[in-house]
């Protein structure tokens, strides 16, 4: 028989160099390992994949890209309009200034030649007497090429007719030779520049005798027959 020898139980055979807290970690690993390696493969999977996009998402996408580009034309043409538009203004504007410009050039023009009309007409009055010599003529000669240079024109002949428009009559009378009011003298010549009048011709007129009518074509052709008749026929004939 043996004896047991009291005060010492019986333990369990652990490995070397273990502790008993690590015996149980060992025991227990098993199971724990067990649980995240099993969530793992439901992890990587992501969830339920998706499957191709269907014809009516398809065609709601492309409804809705064709609504944008009619708007995107819309905006384009109307900026097209307000372009054109403003080109249209532009020229419009540029067209005016012109006009305003060239209205004010020859106003100013105008102006300027107006104020050397005296001037001319004493260069005109000198020229008639013969006094218009030497250094005086020069320059006078010189004041006219240059008045002409800038467009001032000199009108008004004797003999023409008078026009109200362009002929100022100082003097009225009648004379039997004319068959219209008549420009007989000139008193003061005009000048125009351009289409313009700046200054009217200062004129005497006349008019014919009243009651005298102007003798016809006819009457004076009839008149002048018979002379022209007697001078064919070489006069009598000798017996």
């Amino acid at each position: 028989m043996t004896e047991e020898t009291p005060g010492f139980d019986e333990k369990p055979d652990v490995p070397s160099g273990a502790t008993p807290d690590g015996a149980a970690e060992a025991a227990e690993s098993p199971s724990s390992k067990s649980a995240p390696d099993a969530a793992a493969p439901a992890a990587d999977g992501g969830g339920p994949e998706e499957g191709p996009a269907s014809p009516a998402g398809d065609a709601d996408r492309t409804a809705g890209l064709t609504a944008q580009l009619d708007q995107v034309r819309t905006a384009l043409g109307e900026r097209t309009a307000d372009l054109q538009r403003l080109q249209a203004e532009y020229q419009n504007y540029r067209r005016r200034v012109e006009r305003d410009r060239v209205q004010v050039k020859e106003i100013a023009v105008a102006n300027l030649l107006t104020e050397l009309l005296p001037v001319l007409d004493d260069i005109g009055r000198a020229r008639e007497h013969g006094e218009l010599v030497g250094g005086f003529k020069s320059v006078a000669e010189s004041l006219e090429t240059v008045a002409a240079k800038m467009g001032l024109q000199q009108f008004g002949k004797e003999g023409e007719p008078f026009d109200p428009t362009v002929h100022e009559a100082l003097m009225h009378s009648y004379a039997p030779d004319v068959t219209e009011t008549t420009c007989v003298a000139i008193l003061q010549p005009g000048y125009r520049i351009g289409e313009r009048t700046i200054r009217p011709a200062r004129v005497a007129v006349a008019e014919p005798q009243p009651g005298a009518a102007p003798a016809s074509k006819d009457a004076t052709a009839s008149d002048e027959a018979p002379s022209g008749s007697d001078e064919e026929s070489g006069g009598p004939e000798e017996g």
